[in-house]
């Protein structure tokens, strides 16, 4: 009798050597004439030659009239049946966030419920979620909402973050945390990508038509694909410290010029670009440590605190003194530092030492005699002035009233009789 156990085993052995299910050839069998190998390697340069038949190029593929970076506006009657599936995504935010998004939010739903998009939002776990319904005709369109709760989380205005919905408007958030482990470098070279009064991005803005935030350790930006990539790149270039991004908007602009001349359309740019070369700042050079002389014996060991002790004696004290010897040091310490304070407070009350001159003998003579003649020339000088004053002040009317008043009378001669 066969043992069923066996057959089925063997059955599995054979399927796992031959999984494709056709007889297996004998070695015999699989040996061929160099005749027949022939025919076969000629059978297969034959299938090589039709292998690539979609291969072929297309009239269309060299059109000049066909513009390949346009996007076309999506039309509704393109996808009539709608969605089969539900898609949804969700993204969580900070919690800052959680009061302006509270309060744009009605916007926000009405704008995406014009594309058949279902949103909510979630205070309780934080997060914000898009799906689709059976409005949905773009199937597009949920990855368009999908980046939309994403620069609602990443800061961007309401306003500005709805636009992402249009077909000729991309979004990309560049992580610039992870490029940079240094804190205070990434810090200094986040500025750098913002300039004095955001400057620096305001023409980074203009040059790539695109709109760009700095929050955090992210950079979101929104506009075309062409734009996203420059944006990428010199946000890139600018945390790795490859290039400084006023020389990359010196090379855009230069790029805008010579895109107006329509005979370099067809010729490479790179001779009319400048090449910035990277200056090494010279650093400041650290003093070498002076190498000691060499010794085959290690350094002595530090004493620990026990060896400490017992040089000192004081291990073998009891546990009654240590704490007495430990206030009496305390007591010390607060005795030093309470004179200390005492002497700078009396200092301010010292009065200052005077620079008393020493007079040489018979100076003082000379002195006094100097003092003497000033003073008297300086009465003198006032007795003038005043008398000046007087002179001056005089008016002749008055002067003559008061001499008729003050004019003393004549008395009457007597006549004699004779």
């Amino acid at each position: 009798m066969t043992n069923p156990f066996e057959s089925q085993h063997s059955s599995i052995f054979h399927s796992l050597q031959n999984p494709s299910g056709y007889p297996l050839q004998t070695p015999s069998e699989t040996t061929s004439s160099p005749e027949a190998m022939e025919a076969e390697a000629g059978d297969t340069q034959k299938q090589r030659k039709h292998k690539g038949k979609h291969d072929k190029p297309k009239p269309w593929d060299e059109d000049p009239n066909i513009d390949r970076w346009t996007v076309e506006k999506f039309d509704p009657a393109w996808n009539q049946g709608g969605m089969l599936e539900v898609s949804s995504f969700s993204t969580l935010f900070p919690q800052y966030r959680e009061k302006y998004l509270q309060d744009v939010w009605p916007l926000v739903k009405q704008s995406l419920k014009g594309v058949g998009v279902a949103c909510e939002l979630n205070l309780v776990e934080g997060s914000m979620t898009v799906s689709t319904t059976r409005q949905t005709k773009d199937p597009y369109i949920i990855v368009k909402a999908r980046d939309l709760i994403k620069l609602l989380s990443r800061s961007v205005p309401a306003q500005q973050a709805i636009k992402v919905l249009n077909d000729d408007m991309q979004c990309d958030i560049i992580k610039i945390g992870s490029l940079i482990r240094n804190k205070e470098r990434f810090v200094k070279r986040r500025e750098r990508l913002l300039g004095p009064n955001l400057s620096t991005l305001k023409a980074i803005e203009i040059l790539t038509g695109c709109y760009m935030l700095v929050q955090g350790n992210t950079v979101s930006a929104m506009g075309s694909f062409k734009g996203l990539k420059q944006v990428r790149r010199i946000v890139e270039d600018c945390i790795q410290n490859v290039m400084h991004p006023v020389y990359h908007i010196k090379v855009l602009l230069m790029k805008r010029e010579l895109a107006k001349n329509p005979e370099l359309a067809n010729e490479n740019w790179d001779r009319f670009l400048p090449k910035f070369k990277k200056k090494n700042v010279k650093q400041k050079k650290t003093k070498a440590k002076e190498k000691k002389p060499y010794t085959p014996f290690p350094p002595p060991q530090p004493l620990s605190k026990i060896d400490e002790q017992l040089e000192s004696g004081e291990y073998f004290l009891s546990e009654k003194k240590k704490t007495a010897k430990k206030w009496q040091e305390k007591l010390e310490k607060q005795a030093e530092k309470t004179a200390e304070n005492k002497r700078k407070r009396d200092a301010a009350f010292v009065p200052p030492k005077e620079n008393t001159i020493v007079s040489e003998p018979g100076s003082s003579s000379k002195a006094n005699n100097e003092v003497a003649a000033i003073a008297k020339s300086l009465k003198e000088k006032a007795k003038k002035f005043k008398n000046q004053q007087m002179d001056g002040n005089v008016q002749a009317e008055s002067y003559i009233a008061n001499a008729e008043l003050v004019r003393p009378k004549k008395k009457k001669k007597s006549s004699k009789l004779g």
